[in-house]
Parts: structure tokens; C-alpha cells; sequence
């Protein structure tokens, strides 16, 4: 097994993992026990998105009744605050001043992919495969463009069906997915998901969009995998990794979903003004690609039981980053209330960017219809996951994540030390929670033609405040000089992805 990267690392950052709260007993006791292992990982769903979450206009019962069946996190981070730096925080079990992708970034210019995490990585697929588990993938990876290190099949995935780059997710018609190592070609036309309406077309008239989708609707072709590998492997231990690409944009949904909300909302026709393709009812749009895929989770909830696997199996719901800021590429997050109270999006390090809603589902094993508000993030999945498969000895050192196992199971745990987040794009960021104190710092990478000069520390205390309208920090100096310790402290400089206040 590779090792993790523990020396890029100062002693003091590793202390937390001290923490690690495991629970001899609770865990599988041979393989036959193994439950199996079904990740949801949405794509910039806020975290009002769903109706267990507060979501009024948009439907989501699959979804719901997940909750319903299992355990609400409602105080849970996302890696970080766009797609593969966050996929990476869940697969390594480190947080992003640690981990080795800390951004968006193709691998090479006209490239499919993205850069690629170095072949020592230790991920969580790699583990849960040691351990005796199936191990697929379906949806967006965006941690290795192919033929590099980091490409799904290098990382632990036994099975691979989807996109490689999230750049070519942008579009839900593309003319081909990899199927595992391989382009497997779609009948869809090739266009660019990032155009404007014509000029001389008309923007009521629904046939003037016809041109921005195809016959084979990729979401589709994905879930039919998944619930191919669920069949194929109903008599082993399976990890399913669903990364699915939605709600992300482009706004595209087939007709018959998106029947289901004509009329129901106001609209105004998007004419491709801010990135991404027109529609003519957005709203409805947004709201209908919710609801198809929560469709497709019932779908793969359905398939578990079918096989008899529905008290076997242990569903994870969550989401990569918040919802797209209101307008972009035609979305209304204002309209859906996507963030729920909370301010900041997607690319924010603010609550709204990074606080994603996130359920677990055990029957048996977690009481139905309970919560928990205990602070926690998705380094946490790694040594959780791992713990619940019975390989507590596999859990790597100088992990950043804590089991969350005793919080699942109704038991007593102890508050998370820190939970700490950093991205350098978006100006560049800081974050650090300890208990309801919340410290933020931004301006920390501009570009680098501009002058250097970095935020002040902002300080929140989010029992009080939790949408960050109050910044208290002049009033507590000596708890912004201890959190700003720590923000330097989990800090590690990246060559690939600096932040030049804290690397110059």
C-alpha cells in the first residue's frame, strides 16, 4: 500500500489525528459482514437544495426519505469550495492545506482532464479494494486527466464509467464518456456547452433550443452502469462511488422531466449572457435536474433492494460545494433559496460555499429520523468508511479526517479540534472553525501583477451569526491571534497550487 504524504506535513498539523475516536466492536467482523458502500456526491447542490434541508419548490422524496431513514449532518464541510480540490480532500482523508490538488486546473493546455494526484497517493478506493471491496465509479472523477497517474483506474477503481474532466461535463449531450480506460462514443451531435443565444433567433420559441441537446443523456447512460454494478457485484462487498454531475450547469434536462415543472414557476428566458448554453425556462430547468436525479438515487436505492442488499448497505448523500452565485449560466440560487441562510457560493470559503447538505443511512445501525449538528468534513469519510468496513488497522497515519462512526451510531463523541479550508483562487482563502468561532481571511493570492496586501482576519460566531454578517474580531484580539496560529500552521506550500501570501 502507498504511503501518505505525512512529511509534507509539521508535527503540529498531525496532533489532531491523535483524535481519531474508533469503536472496537461496531465494526464488521469478517468479509461476509462487510456492508456495502453507496457514496452520492452531488454536484454544486446547495445546501437548501432538498426538501430534508428546507427546499419548499423543488421536489426531492428519494432523497427526503433517506433522511427520513437515517441521520441528517447539518453542520458538514465540503473539501473545499469547487469540484476536484474537494474530491480530493474525500479521497485522501486530508484537509486542502494538505492534500495535493488544491484546485481546478487542466493538466495540460487542450487537454481532457484535469492535474493529476501523484501516484503515491493512498486513496480511500484504494484501501476499501485492499479490504476486499468491489470498487467502481460513475459520474465526474477530475483527479487525473487519462493516461496519468491520477486517472480513476490507477487510483482504486476497480470500475470506471463517465467523465474524466469536469470541463467536458459541462455539457450533458457530449459525444463520448470513458468507459474505464476507453472513449466510448454517444449519439449526440458535438456543440459547445459555453454560447450564446443567436441573434436572429427567437427566445420564446422552444424549437430554437433545440440545438443545445442530444439523443443519449449522459446522467442517464451513467446511472444504468451503477445499477449494472450493484447486479454484478450483489455477492461480494461493493464501494459505489456516484459522482454525478448534477445539478451543475449547463441547464439540460430531458423533455419529460422537465414537463414535470412547466408553468410552475415565473420565468425569463436565459440567453447565454453569463457563461454557459440558453435555456428558455431556467427555473424550471434547475428544478427538474434535482428532481431527475434524485429519480436515478431511487433508482439505485430500488437496485439495493431489489438484490436484498437494503439492510447491507450504508448511503451517503452529500455535495461537492455550494450552489453557482444567482444568475450564472441562468441559475436563481436567490429564487430556490439554494444556500438557505447562509452567505457566500460556490468558490466561497463563507459558510454558503463550503456547508453542504449531508445524510447517512444504515439500516440497523443508525436510529431513523435523527441529526446530529457535530461539526464535521469530508476527511472525515476516509477513516469513517474504512472503520465501517471492518480495517481499522488500514487506516493510514497522518490522516486530517476523524472517524465520524460513533457520532453515526448515537454515541457520544467529542468535538472536532479544528476544521480548517483554504483555496487559492476566488482572490484566495482562508478558513478555520473551532467550535462556533469561524475566522476567514481572503485576498490572499491575487494576481501576481497586483500589489500583495492580504485581508484582515474576520471573525464570526456562527451560533449567533450563522449567516457571517457580523464581523467580531476587534472585539476577541486574542482569539483572532490564536486562530490565526493555526491558519499558518496548516498551511503546507504547493509548487503547483501556491497562495503567495503564504508561500512568498
Amino acid at each position: 500500500m502507498r504511503t501518505v504524504f505525512a512529511s509534507w506535513r509539521p508535527i503540529a498539523a498531525v496532533i489532531p489525528v491523535l483524535a481519531l475516536v474508533l469503536s472496537p466492536g461496531v465494526v464488521p467482523a469478517s468479509a461476509a459482514d462487510k456492508p456495502n458502500i453507496v457514496f452520492l456526491l452531488c454536484d454544486d447542490l446547495g445546501f437548501g437544495d432538498v426538501g430534508a434541508f428546507g427546499q419548499q419548490k423543488i421536489r426531492t422524496p428519494n432523497v427526503d426519505r433517506l433522511a427520513a431513514e437515517g441521520m441528517k449532518l447539518t453542520t458538514h464541510y465540503s473539501g473545499n469550495a469547487v469540484c476536484a480540490p474537494s474530491r480530493c480532500v474525500l479521497m485522501t482523508g486530508l484537509h486542502p492545506g494538505h492534500a495535493f490538488i488544491r484546485d481546478n486546473r487542466q493538466y495540460r493546455k487542450g487537454s481532457e482532464g484535469q492535474w493529476p494526484v501523484p501516484s503515491e497517493t493512498v486513496t480511500l478506493a484504494e484501501v476499501l479494494k485492499d479490504l476486499g471491496y468491489a470498487t467502481g465509479a460513475f459520474g465526474k472523477w477530475g483527479l487525473g486527466a487519462p493516461d496519468t497517474t491520477g486517472e480513476p483506474l490507477k487510483q482504486g477503481i476497480d470500475r470506471f464509467f463517465g467523465y474524466n474532466c469536469q470541463a467536458v461535463a459541462h455539457n450533458y449531450y457530449p459525444t463520448s464518456l470513458w468507459d474505464n480506460g476507453a472513449k466510448l462514443p454517444l449519439n449526440n451531435p458535438p456543440f459547445a456547452a459555453h454560447q450564446k443565444f443567436p441573434t436572429d433567433g427567437d427566445p420564446n420559441d422552444p424549437a430554437s433550443y433545440a440545438g443545445y441537446s442530444g439523443k443519449d443523456f449522459a446522467p442517464d447512460l451513467i446511472t444504468a452502469q451503477a445499477l449494472k454494478f450493484i447486479r454484478d457485484n450483489k455477492d461480494r462487498p461493493f464501494f459505489l462511488f456516484y459522482p454525478t454531475t448534477v445539478p451543475h450547469l449547463a441547464l439540460q434536462v430531458p423533455d419529460d422531466s422537465l414537463a414535470e415543472y412547466a408553468g410552475t414557476f415565473p420565468e425569463e428566458p436565459y440567453l447565454g449572457s453569463k457563461a454557459y448554453l440558453p435555456h428558455p425556462t431556467p427555473r424550471a430547468a434547475y428544478a427538474a435536474m434535482v428532481t431527475r436525479l434524485d429519480r436515478e438515487i431511487g433508482r439505485l436505492m430500488q437496485e439495493v433492494a431489489a438484490q436484498g442488499l437494503d439492510d447491507h448497505t450504508i448511503f451517503v448523500f452529500s455535495s461537492d460545494n455550494g450552489p453557482l452565485y444567482d444568475k450564472l449560466g441562468g441559475t436563481d440560487t436567490d429564487f430556490f433559496q439554494s444556500a438557505g441562510v447562509f452567505r457566500g457560493r460556490k468558490g466561497s470559503l463563507y459558510e454558503g460555499g463550503v456547508r453542504v447538505p449531508t445524510i447517512v443511512r444504515w439500516k440497523g445501525k443508525i436510529a431513523a429520523g435523527t441529526e446530529s449538528s457535530r461539526v464535521s468534513g469530508f476527511e472525515d469519510w476516509f477513516p469513517t468508511l474504512v472503520e465501517v468496513a471492518g480495517g481499522l488497522e488500514a487506516i493510514p497515519n497522518g490522516l486530517d479526517g476523524i472517524s465520524l462512526v460513533p457520532t453515526l451510531l448515537g454515541k457520544t463523541q467529542s468535538d472536532r479540534p479544528f476544521l480548517y479550508r483554504e483555496f487559492p483562487s476566488y482572490g484566495g482563502q482562508q478558513s478555520i472553525r473551532v467550535g462556533d468561532w469561524k475566522a476567514v481571511r481572503q485576498n490572499l493570492n491575487p494576481p501576481a501583477r497586483r500589489p500583495l496586501n492580504p485581508g484582515p482576519i474576520e471573525l464570526y460566531d456562527l451560533a449567533r451569526d450563522p449567516a457571517e454578517a457580523n464581523d467580531v474580531a476587534s472585539d476577541h484580539p486574542e482569539l483572532v491571534a490564536k486562530l490565526s496560529k493555526l491558519l499558518a500552521e496548516q498551511h503546507v506550500k504547493s509548487e503547483i497550487f501556491p497562495i503567495r501570501a503564504l508561500d512568498e
